[in-house]
């Protein structure tokens, strides 16, 4: 006898979880099932009381602040379970009207209809490396922001440093030899120096643990390919790999780069055709770190001592590919600034074809041990 499936909608929050039911086929009933708490000891009642009943349970919720562990739960007891974006999922024209209940109800009605499209969910081991990259981020804002309070803060004060580059060792002497007449002053400039120092020194021991963590990980191979490419170092190599997983999951690099939202949006009607700016769905951390890597090929193609200290132990098949990346992308970059093109496109333009050099190393090393 064929089991019938049950397909549960999720809305889930931080102290709540409402559960919308739609049984099998296109005549099925949609219902709200109720609210409970948002612990999985919560959820692990219902799971059994829906499983009592018989039948296939398929589960579906939106990815947020709460993370994956409902996902890892329901999986590791080996029911059907997927993560949408919310960005993604259909929403009809002209509704105003959103709550939880509804909100759960149509996630099992369009997980019935097969419309939904799951995400990317990271092994427990490479989230950790995801929430090491992220927190270097922050911690990188944060140096950033403190930087600029300290100069604005000098500015105020009639303080201009003349030489070339800030935040050289040349620079932080000039910063220690500063004196302000006033000592409320002298006090405010020391804590804007020891906000910018304890900042640095945060985002100095961040990179050491990733560079020790990815020692360790089991997708080493892949980051050290990545690092073949120009632009593309320790952390940038490491957070596209712990942000996207294995990119041989896509069947080619178009897929990739539309994923990324580093493809242009379109409006076309009839005879007219529009496109706009990239779209911008999908992870942004990725993309950032992508189009931060593409500014590195304004510059004449080059294997700099460097690029070839990272490429030293790798294939020749992936070091050709990082050699091709360079000759394209750099060329590509000159072409797109003498046709007039602003350096923020340009620079985008030159991302999307980097993921997609990206995508062929990852063919080249092959899929992650797991």
């Amino acid at each position: 006898m064929k089991k019938i499936s049950t397909f549960i909608g999720l809305d889930v929050h931080k102290n709540s979880i409402d559960i919308g039911i739609a049984d099998e086929g296109r005549e099925g009933e949609v219902r709200h099932y109720g609210t409970i708490g948002g612990d999985i000891l919560s959820l692990e009642k219902v799971v059994r009381k829906l499983q009592s009943k018989g039948g296939t349970l398929h589960f579906v919720y939106e990815a947020g602040p709460c993370g994956y562990e409902i996902y890892r739960y329901l999986t590791s007891r080996g029911f059907d379970c997927i993560v949408v974006a919310p960005s993604m999922v259909p929403k009809k024209s002209g509704n105003r009207v959103k709550t939880d209940r509804r909100d759960s109800i149509e996630l099992a009605r369009l997980h019935r209809a097969g419309e939904l499209t799951s995400v990317y969910v990271p092994r427990l081991e490479d989230e950790a490396i995801r929430d090491m990259t992220r927190a270097r981020q922050d911690a990188k804002s944060n140096e950033l922001k403190s930087r600029q309070q300290l100069k604005a803060f000098l500015l105020r004060n009639g303080i201009r440093y003349h030489g070339k580059t800030s935040w050289t060792a040349a620079h932080m002497r000039w910063l220690a030899e500063i004196k302000l007449p006033n000592t409320a002053q002298q006090i405010v400039f020391q804590e804007y120096v020891d906000a910018v120092n304890t900042a640095s020194e945060r985002v100095t021991r961040l990179t050491d643990q990733i560079r020790k963590e990815v020692e360790m990980w089991r997708m080493r191979p892949v980051v050290e390919a990545y690092e073949a490419l120009r632009g593309v170092q320790l952390v940038v190599a490491a957070t596209v790999v712990a942000e996207l997983g294995d990119l041989t999951r896509f069947d080619k690099p178009g897929q990739l780069m539309a994923f990324l939202g580093l493809v242009p949006s379109e409006h076309s009607s009839g005879d007219r055709q529009r496109r706009g700016s990239i779209t911008k769905t999908g992870n942004g951390h990725a993309r950032r770190v992508l189009v931060e890597a593409a500014w590195q090929y304004r510059f004449p193609a080059r294997i700099t001592p460097i690029i070839r200290k990272r490429q030293e132990h790798l294939p020749k098949e992936v070091r050709e590919i990082a050699w091709n990346a360079q000759l394209r992308l750099c060329r590509r970059f000159r072409y797109l600034s003498t046709q007039g093109k602003s350096k923020q496109t340009t620079v985008v333009a030159i991302a999307r074809e980097l993921s997609g050099f990206m995508w062929a190393i990852s063919r080249a090393v092959g899929p992650a041990s797991t």
